[in-house]
């Protein structure tokens, strides 16, 4: 199997601009490809993991990745996908989260020997001249044909800022600048971000008259339902074990519903398709095997195989009545108490098992919530300083979600 068909089985292609050029190149090893990251956070997290997945596997057959920092971009922001304007970052906040990628990014991209490179382009896109600018490359874009892109539709109907429109003229300088700097003759991207990237590859043909600038997109890692996977309540999964930790990390992908395992499976971990084909014919409580499977090869890439180890033994010890030192857990101070004690439904808030006390009520309302064993049906319980020393509180939230509270 070519790795072009691979891709192909594994779900992974939403669209490419010439298939049978896209396959020579990258089955015989001849593209060198980018993909960009916008720094807006200090860690990556799971909506990222697929490009990066896809890089290796990319790189591993000879192709040569550009991972592309958007030191640059993010002074701007893409609309794609946003229904309000990004909230600006100054220079030094975006230095800092570019720094936090590099160090992730190598965990899966080897840079050694010109292998692959990384890139900022705040390198470039801050010393351009606006006037030359509009002049040499404004001047290569249809407004009309922009304002019909996918990316912009939805911001249009809440207000489209000016900074904003000229992200996709930013983006296809990109791809005209790395093409001619680094001969990179491939772009990858989310679907999200086709149109952007369509415009890259025209600005090539306009501006060099070259043709074989090529680009693909990576299907989005949605669920069953449409909505894109890598969200807790507490917020993003991220790949950074201090923000989320890899019990936590594995627990995500221990928990997907049973109609999204298989898929991920195939689109995210190296398992062989020909092991997730058969994968595909179980049942019941086979499916909790695959699960398992699917967490533990998806911790063991993000943070190496003992720390894969020992969440899934944490996972395991929890499930059979045990405890575990591996569970997440949160620390409370007195500050967080009144009068010596502290409510289930804040319990519920600070441990980052519901978002609000509106939900945790809820929670508490279903019978979706024990503290050390016991099911709590009072939305009025409390705990005082006794029960949260020592071992502290066990709460599970549903059948699968535990988590440890205790007391400074």
């Amino acid at each position: 199997m070519t790795l072009y068909d691979e891709l192909v089985a594994r779900g992974l292609i939403a669209q490419v601009t010439d298939e049978e050029k896209v396959k020579e190149m990258i089955n015989s090893g001849k593209a060198t490809f980018y993909i960009g990251f916008d720094p807006t956070a200090d860690s990556l997290h799971v909506g990222h993991f697929m490009a990066l997945s896809l890089m290796r596997r990319m790189q591993q057959h000879g192709n040569r990745p550009i991972a592309l920092l958007g030191g640059g971009t993010a002074m701007i922001g893409d609309p794609s996908g946003k229904s309000d304007m990004r909230q600006m970052m100054t220079a030094e906040m975006i230095q800092h989260n570019a720094d936090c990628f590099k160090a992730q990014m190598s965990r899966f991209i080897d840079f050694s020997d010109g292998k692959a490179l990384m890139l900022n382009n705040a390198d470039w896109l801050l010393k351009l001249n606006y006037v030359e600018l509009l002049r040499e490359v404004g001047a290569c874009f249809s407004v009309n044909n922009m304002l019909r892109a996918e990316c912009y539709k939805q911001r249009m109907e809440r207000g489209l800022s000016f900074l904003e429109f000229n992200y996709m003229i930013m983006q296809s300088y990109d791809f005209y600048h790395l093409y001619q700097e680094y001969g990179c003759n491939f772009q990858f991207g989310g679907d999200d971000q086709w149109s952007n990237m369509l415009g890259g590859r025209e600005l090539i043909r306009r501006k060099l008259g070259k043709e074989d600038a090529e680009a693909m997109t990576i299907t989005l890692l949605l669920n069953s339902e449409g909505q894109k996977m890598g969200k807790t309540v507490s917020g993003a999964v991220w790949l950074d074990p201090n923000k989320t930790s890899p019990y936590e990390f594995y627990q995500y992908w221990r928990n997907v519903d049973d109609a999204d395992v298989i898929k991920c499976l195939k689109m995210l971990t190296d398992v062989p398709l020909e092991q997730i084909a058969e994968m595909e014919t179980w049942k019941d409580s086979q499916l909790n095997q695959a699960k398992e499977i699917l967490a533990y090869e998806l911790t063991k890439l993000v943070h190496g195989d003992e720390e894969a180890e020992k969440a899934q033994s944490a996972a395991r010890a929890i499930f059979s009545g045990g405890g575990n030192a591996d569970m997440p857990s949160t620390t409370l101070t007195a500050e967080d108490l009144t009068d010596g004690k502290i409510g289930v439904l804040k319990l519920l808030v600070a441990a980052g098992m519901a978002a609000s006390n509106g939900e945790a009520k809820r929670l508490v309302k279903q019978g979706g919530v024990t503290v050390n064993g016991e099911k709590v049906s009072a939305q009025d319980a409390t705990y005082d300083e006794d029960q949260l020393s020592g071992d502290g509180l066990v709460i599970r939230k549903g059948k699968k979600i535990f988590h440890r509270v205790t007391l400074a």
